[in-house]
């Protein structure tokens, strides 16, 4: 048995500890005494509870307890649920982190399997009350139980190691693909793991046979008890059912490598292990899985990939929550109503999301009736999808409905507190909007910008208030990306820059502030990352070549899909833009510029389902007599991107390298695996390569 209290004071002597308090309770209906864990760290919901080595020595205390109770005939059953709004969201992270060699990982994985084995050998049917948020451990505690409830109003559950760089290592592999079947497994602990960790809630997690039953939260303890009752009694019996293990496991285990190759090619060895693990739980030996968790923790938790997904973590709970430069929030002014300048997709989108976050007015303008309706009638099809999936009432559509509007006139800005224009990439055009907006606002309506790369200092050097003008940069899909790029104008105030973040963290936006330079930060970095692969193709290197050269990073699309995203005619016009800034940086490919002439979408085409070389675009392309190699392209790539990164950090684009990686993770779905892009260039020795040093210090998100 691991000695948790001196691998405590090793390792992790700062532990938030959890506490494991029993109380023996009267099971309705005289089925008999019940002994119920209950999980907590002292804290409310916004300290979630969690398990680290002292935490996992308080369990042990508890089930000596119960063990006890069990062993004198004292309790007829035993269970454990958590604190009001939180089950348990497993292993302490920050612990995780400290940790300084394989034997301390390897105890720590052996230390939650001895913990939860023991409640898998209590000699009384044992039950998990999942009654709020449930993460990892929390969810394996949940499975070393013979029985679960769940309430419907538990909005989190996921099993997210894989996203981080880990496998779930306290039984999870092993558990339950033997509980909801292989396929089953793959979706939770790979697909929406890496699919940016996306969480079950409650009704999902039952639907998938991860709890036996759902019940409504308003007297859920209560109600769990009395069904836990009516195990005990034989009043219920719950079925498990039976598996192929031959083909059928075989073929989920194929699904999962195929999901694991689309997202990280290979690049993160967290997914594959966790899918040997699945794979070899098909045995049925519990025992046998609990061992090659262990081993599987041991070699992830000192691996770089895991400090790079800590590290990503770490960026996404916190930094994104504070954000670097930001004025002071009580600056902010209050926004009761919202201008769109535009009706195009990319404004409908805004005035949507303006209208389900904020709850205003939005008045949606454009040039002609004809746009205006075609605006307002995409956001009232969208809350009909939505009405549709049951993911809002018929009295919320309706109200949603009611706030956006359309109007021919930008009178209707009159009593704006934030107008936002979406219009044509020209700067004239956006000049000409905001000297219209302003002549109707007050003098306090923040104006801002979607744009990609225009300079937003030009773009209000022409207002009576400059001050008032910030950049507010979505990415699109705007419901899906959740980076915001908040630039500061030359003139910009601080009330204006505060209004904007207030709106942004009402509008559940990952806000960045970023200095007004050309194409901001996510696409300067993109532009100078495609302009290299281009010009690789510009100087003879095949297409598919170059488009593969990228792939051992494991990034979430290769350069060509990601072309193809984009859309080659707003690449090159961001090219343009960059070259006219940064010619000696910045090129303009012309076989680019040819395939936008020719109205191409893409250098690829999709008819045979997977991506190839359009022949129509390798008839338009003039190119050289010099290829390069896909590790030459590769190598080509990286040096410039840290180059650049370099440059924009020491122009103070942003405040440090952790807001690349934050804008990279967040905007253009960068793995976490990498930690966004500085820790890879650091790691792999690129960064003091081309630029003379590391963009972190040493040991930030690597064992180094």
């Amino acid at each position: 048995m691991t000695d948790l209290k001196q691998l405590a004071q090793e390792i992790f002597p700062d532990e938030l500890v959890t506490h494991f308090p029993v109380r023996v309770l009267d099971l309705p209906d005289g089925a008999g005494k019940f002994a119920l864990i209950s999980m907590d760290n002292g804290f409310d919901h916004t300290k979630p509870t969690t398990f680290g080595p002292a935490g996992l020595a308080e369990l042990g205390a508890a089930l000596d307890q119960v063990e006890a109770l069990a062993a004198a005939g004292e309790i007829a059953a035993a269970g454990v649920t958590g604190k009001p709004f939180i089950f348990a969201v497993g292993a302490d992270l920050k612990g995780v982190g400290v940790i300084r060699n394989r034997e301390q990982a390897l105890a720590i994985g052996r230390a939650g399997h001895d913990a939860f084995r023991r409640i898998r050998n209590l000699p009384v049917p044992t039950f998990a009350f999942y009654n709020g948020a449930a993460m990892g451990g929390g969810v394996e505690i949940g499975l070393a139980c013979d029985y679960r409830t769940i309430s419907s109003a538990v909005p989190a559950l996921s099993l997210p190691e894989c996203f981080l760089g880990l496998v779930p290592g306290w039984g999870g592999c092993t558990l339950l693909p033997n509980l909801i079947g292989p396929d089953k497994a793959v979706t939770v602990i790979l697909e929406n793991a890496l699919n940016q960790n996306k969480q079950l809630n409650g009704p999902k997690a039952f639907e998938l046979g991860i709890a036996d039953v759902l019940l409504e939260p308003a007297d859920f303890l209560a109600e769990s008890l009395r069904w836990a009752a009516k195990v005990v009694r034989g009043d219920v019996t719950v079925e498990r059912a039976e598996f192929d293990r031959g083909e059928g496991w075989d073929k989920a285990v194929e699904t999962g490598t195929f999901i694991a190759d689309m997202k990280v090619a290979g690049a993160s060895p967290a997914p594959y292990r966790a899918l040997a693990i699945i794979d070899a739980a098909r045995s049925g030996d519990v025992d046998a899985g609990f061992a090659l968790e262990d081993e599987a923790l041991a070699d992830l938790i000192m691996s770089d990939e895991l400090r790079a997904g800590l590290y990503a973590f770490d960026l996404i709970q916190k930094r994104a929550k504070r954000p670097a430069g930001a004025p002071d929030r009580s600056l902010a002014r209050p926004v009761t109503k919202v201008g769109v300048v535009g009706a195009g997709l990319m404004a409908s989108q805004l005035a949507l999301l303006f209208a389900r976050r904020l709850g205003v007015p939005v008045v949606m303008t454009d040039i002609d009736q004809e746009r205006v309706d075609k605006g307002v009638g995409y956001v009232h099809a969208e809350i009909d999808k939505l009405l549709a999936k049951k993911r809002m009432s018929r009295d919320s559509a309706n109200r949603y409905k009611a706030l956006v509007t359309g109007s021919l006139t930008k009178d209707a800005f009159a009593d704006a507190d934030f107008v936002i224009e979406a219009v044509f990439e020209e700067l004239s055009v956006k000049q000409q909007v905001f000297a219209e907006v302003e002549a109707v606002v007050s003098a306090e309506c923040v104006l801002a910008t979607n744009t990609s790369s225009l300079s937003i200092t030009d773009m209000a050097s022409k207002l009576a208030h400059p001050e008032r003008v910030v950049g507010f940069h979505f990415f699109n899909p705007v419901a899906v990306l959740p980076l915001l790029e908040v630039v500061r104008a030359e003139q910009t105030d601080d009330a204006s820059l505060a209004t904007a973040f207030a709106v942004a963290k009402q509008l559940k936006k990952t806000a960045v502030l970023v200095k007004d330079a050309p194409a901001f930060v996510v696409n300067r970095i993109l532009t100078r990352f495609l302009g290299e692969v281009l010009a690789a193709v510009d100087e003879g290197t095949p297409i598919e070549v170059a488009d593969k050269a990228l792939a051992p990073l494991g990034l979430p699309m290769s350069p060509m899909v990601l072309l193809e995203l984009v859309g080659p005619a707003i690449a090159a016009h961001v090219a343009e833009t960059l070259h006219g800034a940064f010619p000696d940086r910045f090129g303009v490919s012309e076989n680019l510029a040819r395939v936008v002439k020719a109205g191409k979408r893409s250098f690829l085409t999709w008819a045979s389902g997977a991506p190839e070389v359009d022949p129509e675009v390798t008839a338009l392309m003039e190119v050289g007599s010099s290829p390069s190699t896909a590790d030459e392209v590769r190598a080509r790539a990286l040096a410039t991107l840290a180059t650049e990164i370099r440059l924009m950090i020491d122009e103070g684009v942003v405040q440090a390298a952790q807001d690349i990686d934050l804008c990279m993770i967040t905007g253009a779905g960068w793995p976490f695996h990498l930690g966004g892009i500085t820790p890879y260039l650091d790691r792999e020795g690129i960064a003091e390569k081309a630029t003379g040093k590391r963009f972190l210090e040493p040991g930030v998100a690597s064992v180094a």
